[in-house]
C-alpha cells in the first residue's frame, strides 16, 4: 500500500504509527519533499493522509481525522 502524508501533519504521524503497529507494510511518500507525489496525492485529494490500499481501495484521512 502507499501513503501519502506532510511533515508536521499529526493525522499522518497516528496512521503511519497505528499502520506500523498492525504490522502493515506500506510505502510513505511525503508530498512535501517530492513534487510529483504531491500531484498523485492531489488526483485523490486534497488533504493528507492519502491512503491507496492493496484491494483499490482509497482512503482520504484516518479513521475519519483529515490532516
Amino acid at each position: 500500500m502507499i501513503i501519502y502524508t506532510l511533515r508536521n501533519c499529526p493525522t499522518c504521524d497516528k496512521a503511519l504509527s497505528a499502520l506500523r503497529e498492525r504490522g502493515i507494510e506500506f510505502e510513505e511518500r511525503r508530498v512535501d519533499e517530492n513534487a510529483e507525489w504531491w500531484d498523485e496525492a492531489l488526483n485523490y485529494g486534497i488533504t493528507v493522509p492519502v491512503i491507496l490500499w492493496d484491494n483499490g481501495d482509497v482512503e482520504i484521512g484516518w479513521e475519519g481525522e483529515h490532516g
